[in-house]
Formats: structure tokens, C-alpha cells, sequence
């Protein structure tokens, strides 16, 4: 790859669209659970991204998913949308930052390996150490006071995060839909089970969002849901899977900023020590994926939407 090439605008364009769009929708969705109930916004959220891209692509003239493929496209739907995404818009509805919401879910890695053992993957002892330092970080991460003040908030979270991780293992060993249509698909089940969430434990909104309810929905529908993903799939083409992965440890940091800066969040001793150790540990996951250069990561596998968020 030349210098020109690697250094191009699209692709500077696309790793903002990781690092800033994925970063910036867990604060995005701490503004939006303000205005509407979690499960609701999550189900509006995916199913209006869902049909736009449906539509799009058959537009374009890609092929309708079989019912074998919908049946796959929905299980993962579920895993990473439904209980990964709704886990995680739940929690910060309960009061949990949106800076700590997006540390805990950067152990999806960790989650990855671990799933991915009983596929018959078999790790290095750089990423178990990985895994054991992303344990420890874990740990640490509850002892800080956002979370213990809400143990709901922290079982949702790890709960996010591991749905997340094991739909992504699984999904490689599934018939998704090609390309975009997997997406599309998932995003479409996905929010209709959310939805379906949403009225069987009774949400209500009890007054129409003001426009700050609005933004927020449809900056999760067009930035977080739909150019977010095509830049994730356009890295996935043009650098190693790891780059293009990269976000898991970018965004936390991207939304503890965020969060400090326009809602004044605060994080404490403990989290910020718990950060630096999630942190080193995905780092240490993605070293052998760096060495391996082309080889295609587990996590990589069921790029939808970023990590749960």
C-alpha cells in the first residue's frame, strides 16, 4: 500500500467515522434515554437503520436473504442488537456514564477469545494474558463508584458484552446474508424484537421527545447505525483487520471525554486505573493480530455495529 493510498482522505474519513461516531453514541445514547425509554429508542433506532439499508440494497439490486439466511441474520440480530445494544442502552438508563459504559463494553476482545476457545480456536499466551489483565480490569472497573452504584448497570454491561462477543464468534459459523444484507437484516429482527421488548415490560412514552430526543435518534440512526458501519466494512477492505478493529480501545477514551466535557461526567480513581488495564489488555489481544497481518480476527466477524453501542 503506498503512502498516498494509506494516508487518503476516505481512509482518514473512515477511521474518524470509528474513533468519533462509535465513541461519541454512548453519550449520544445517554442523551437519548433522557427522552425516550431505553428499549423503544433501540427498537426505533434499528429498525428505521434496518429498512433504510434493506431498502437501499435491494434498490441496488442486491438479492433478497433466503429464510435460511434471515433465520441466521436474526439469531445474530438478537445477540448483538437485541441483548448487546439494549443491555447497554438499559444500563445508561440507569445511570451508569456513558464513558464507563463504553470501557466496559471494550472487553468484547476479551469475551471473543474466550468464545471463540470452544469453536476450536486456539490463542497465544500473549492474548490469555490479555484475557487475564481484561479480567483484572473488570474488577477494578466495579470497585469504581458508578458501578457500584448501580449493580443492575454493571450486569448489564458484562452481560452486553458478552452477547456481543459470542454472536460475533458465532456468526462466522452461520449463513449470514452477503455483505451490507447481513446488516441490513440484523438490524431489521434485531429492533423489532427490542420493540417487542419495549411494549411486553410496558414502556410508555408519556410525552412526545422535544427535538433534543429527536437529534439524538437520528444521529444513532445515520451516523451510529449506517455511516459508522459502511466505514467499518470499507477499513475491513483497505487495512489489516486489526487496525479497522482498533475502535475497542479508542472509544472509551473518545466517550469519557465526551462525557466529561458536555455532560459533566465524572470518573473516579478506580475507573480510570481500570480504563488503562482494559486498555493495555486489548492491546496485548491485538499484537498477535498485527503479526498475522491478514489473517481475519474473530471480532471482526459480525461488523454491524460497533461494539454494542
Amino acid at each position: 500500500m503506498s503512502a498516498v493510498r494509506r494516508f487518503s482522505l476516505p481512509l482518514i474519513a473512515a477511521f474518524f467515522a470509528l474513533y468519533v461516531i462509535w465513541g461519541s453514541t454512548y453519550l449520544v445514547i445517554r442523551l437519548g434515554v433522557e427522552h425516550w425509554p431505553p428499549l423503544m429508542l433501540g427498537g426505533v433506532r434499528f429498525v428505521i437503520a434496518g429498512s433504510l439499508m434493506y431498502g437501499f440494497l435491494r434498490w441496488r439490486g442486491v438479492p433478497a436473504p433466503t429464510w435460511a439466511q434471515w433465520k441466521a441474520a436474526g439469531l445474530i440480530g438478537i445477540l448483538l442488537l437485541s441483548f448487546g445494544n439494549g443491555a447497554v442502552t438499559v444500563a445508561e438508563h440507569t445511570g451508569v456514564a456513558s464513558g464507563v459504559a463504553a470501557l466496559a463494553v471494550a472487553t468484547v476482545p476479551l469475551f471473543t477469545l474466550l468464545f471463540g476457545y470452544f469453536w476450536g480456536a486456539r490463542n497465544t499466551r500473549l492474548e490469555w494474558a490479555g484475557v487475564a489483565m481484561g479480567i483484572l480490569g473488570i474488577a477494578m472497573l466495579n470497585m469504581g463508584s458508578n458501578l457500584q452504584s448501580s449493580p443492575l448497570g454493571a450486569a448489564l454491561l458484562i452481560f452486553a458484552a458478552a452477547a456481543w462477543a459470542f454472536g460475533s464468534v458465532w456468526s462466522k459459523h452461520l449463513p449470514l446474508p452477503q455483505g451490507a444484507m447481513a446488516s441490513a437484516a440484523e438490524m431489521l429482527v434485531g429492533g423489532v424484537v427490542l420493540l417487542i421488548g419495549s411494549a411486553a415490560s410496558g414502556e410508555r412514552l408519556e410525552a412526545m421527545p422535544p427535538l433534543d430526543g429527536w437529534l439524538a435518534l437520528a444521529y444513532l440512526i445515520f451516523f451510529g447505525s449506517i455511516i459508522a458501519f459502511n466505514a467499518y466494512m470499507y477499513l475491513l477492505k483497505h487495512v489489516r483487520p486489526a487496525a479497522a478493529t482498533s475502535y475497542a480501545y479508542v472509544n472509551p477514551a473518545v466517550a469519557v471525554l465526551l462525557g466529561i466535557v458536555f455532560v459533566g461526567e465524572t470518573i473516579g480513581v478506580e475507573e480510570a486505573l481500570a480504563m488503562l488495564v482494559i486498555i493495555s489488555a486489548v492491546v496485548l489481544i491485538g499484537l498477535p493480530q498485527w503479526r498475522r497481518g491478514a489473517e481475519r480476527p474473530a471480532v471482526a466477524a459480525a461488523p454491524t455495529e460497533s461494539r454494542a453501542n
